[in-house]
């Protein structure tokens, strides 16, 4: 689970710069709480459920969904995948990541959210119809479909101060 919120926290380098965020490594080394109105397990099929206005929280990144289905390995009982799903909310800062859904996949170390998603630092936003962040190689592609294009709008940063105002 610390992997998988580690590489959430990793997807907002789509935005801009992470500079004000903990580097992942010292991100995962913080307790995660993870709020929802029920948790179910399930031992044969490895998997837990947190269902109901789920909040996963883990220094200062938190997600929100309205359900969140953790896979573990079969070997190990590591993370193989995390599915989030309905409302999918990422937080970190004034950075937002939003979808219908995302997922985690362990061994591809790949983010992938789809169903409108979107990502926002302060007036920046990209969106598309599939946004996929590759966590080891600090890359993400954002793809387009038949009913929209990928659209990215980035404000110039305020240069107060820069001219003008001096005499």
């Amino acid at each position: 689970m610390k992997r998988f919120l580690c590489a959430f926290s990793l997807l907002f380098v789509l935005g801009g710069s992470a500079l004000a965020a903990p580097p992942a490594g010292e991100r995962g080394k913080e307790p995660i709480t993870i709020k929802s109105n029920e948790l179910s397990t399930d031992s044969k099929s490895r998997t837990a459920t947190f269902t109901g206005k789920v909040t996963a929280r883990q220094g200062d990144l938190t997600i929100y969904a309205d359900r969140l289905v953790v896979h573990y390995k079969q070997e190990g009982g590591d993370v193989d995948r995390v599915d989030a799903i309905g409302n999918v909310r990422i937080v970190q800062g004034d950075r937002l990541a939003t979808a219908r859904e995302g997922v985690y996949l362990s061994a591809e170390q790949k983010i992938v959210l789809s169903g409108d998603p979107k990502v926002f630092q302060g007036e920046n936003t990209v969106s598309g119809k599939v946004i996929t962040y590759f966590v080891n190689e600090e890359k993400s592609v954002v793809t387009g479909g038949p009913d929209g294009r990928v659209e990215a709008v980035i404000h110039p940063k305020n240069k107060a101060g820069d001219g003008g105002s001096k005499r």
